[in-house]
């Protein structure tokens, strides 16, 4: 399986949402806390090109970007290649 991380925050309906499918998926990810961490916050900003919504998603190295971003591979059939990967 490809290695995934989730930049997310407590309390974010969109984060927990994101979460939900990849772990429906059987997917394990690394769910990093950008609320707690002003350099993790840093690291997603300088890895996204300055986006600062919740969640932001990697799979591999593909930038995946958002809840609904992943949403969509998943409903075109793709996300699960990625998840493979």
């Amino acid at each position: 399986m490809a290695h995934i991380i989730v930049y997310s925050g407590p309390g974010c309906p969109y984060c927990d949402r994101a979460k939900m499918l990849l772990k429906k998926k059987g997917a394990a990810f690394d769910d990093i806390n950008i609320r707690t961490d002003e350099t993790k916050l840093a690291e997603m900003m300088q890895k996204t090109n300055g986006k600062r919504t919740i969640p932001q998603i990697f799979i591999g190295t593909q930038y995946i970007g958002g809840c609904d971003d992943l949403y969509a591979l998943d409903a075109a059939g793709k996300l699960d290649a990625l998840l493979a990967g």
